[in-house]
């Protein structure tokens, strides 16, 4: 990567608090929050989706309830501080925030998609650089990197790229969203348990480029879900909010993901995001 040099000042992101700041910025009574007002946008695409092939599976994705306090992941497509999340880790909170070095930065201006679970996040912190979006999918096969922070913990869960289809969100007559599927390999470090907490964060192609957005997975067939590159587009053309390049590396194997997400960690283009919900 030109611009990914790993830098010592932040060392790896501290998750190690996390729980600490959650409890002090959920738990704080800082007048700061009342002149940072969140506004939740909707985009609704009038246009036309991609069909999607049929890849012999079908998912449902169960409806967890109201919001509740929890954390997720996000990442940076441009310098001018816009961010790219998880759809349902940004809905329905009355606060979201970024870990920080020295603590939380609020969000105010989030534009959630109707059609795919995504959710940008504009006005946010200044990152060094910015990620590389595609709408090419993988080829069949190959291998796809998904980060973040499954269980506030950081880690790259290594996938093999089975297909692009649709998953049903909320049960039987929910709404039919396309996603991308993949069949989990390997976890770096190796850990066991869900994969909660890792939604909202980036996955890449072999090229280095997000291919889309952790949304979902299925433990017992061993599946991971993320949203469908072009729903993804559609969102940030709407924004109209980032005009960055972003970086890319090769990622022709699980240890050089593992080095690009050390140094994503090191200089905050993937962090941890909290949702409050009051």
């Amino acid at each position: 990567m030109s611009k990914a040099k790993a830098s010592n000042r932040r060392g790896c992101l501290p998750w190690i608090l996390g729980a600490v700041l959650l409890m002090v910025w959920f738990g704080g009574e800082d007048e700061q929050w009342a002149d940072a007002p969140l506004s939740v946008e909707q985009f609704d695409p009038r246009n036309p989706r991609r069909p999607l092939p049929d890849i012999g599976e079908s998912f449902v994705i169960a409806d967890p309830g109201p919001q509740q306090d929890s954390q997720g992941t996000a990442f940076a497509v441009d310098s001018d501080g816009t961010w790219l999340t998880a759809q349902h880790v940004t809905h329905g909170c009355d606060r979201i925030g970024l870990v920080a070095d020295d603590g939380i930065d609020a969000i105010s201006d989030v534009i959630e998609s109707s059609e795919a679970d995504a959710s940008v996040i504009r006005q946010g912190p200044l990152p060094e650089y910015a990620l590389a979006l595609t709408e090419e999918l993988p080829e069949e096969g190959s291998l796809g990197y998904h980060m973040g922070f499954p269980a506030g913990n950081p880690a790259v869960v290594v996938s093999r790229f089975l297909g692009a289809t649709y998953a049903t969100r909320g049960g039987p007559g929910g709404q039919s969203e396309p996603i991308l599927a993949w069949a989990e390999g390997e976890r770096l470090p190796d850990f066991d348990g869900a994969l909660s907490g890792i939604s909202g964060g980036p996955t890449f192609d072999e090229r280095g480029r997000v291919v889309g957005v952790n949304a979902a997975s299925t433990p017992r067939r061993g599946r991971v879900l993320t949203t469908d590159p072009l729903a993804i587009l559609r969102l940030v053309v709407a924004s109209a909010a980032v005009d960055d390049r972003g970086e890319v590396t090769d990622l022709s194997s699980p240890g050089r993901a593992a080095r690009l997400f050390q140094t994503l960690l090191d200089q905050g283009i993937i962090r941890q995001v909290y949702c409050d919900v009051r």
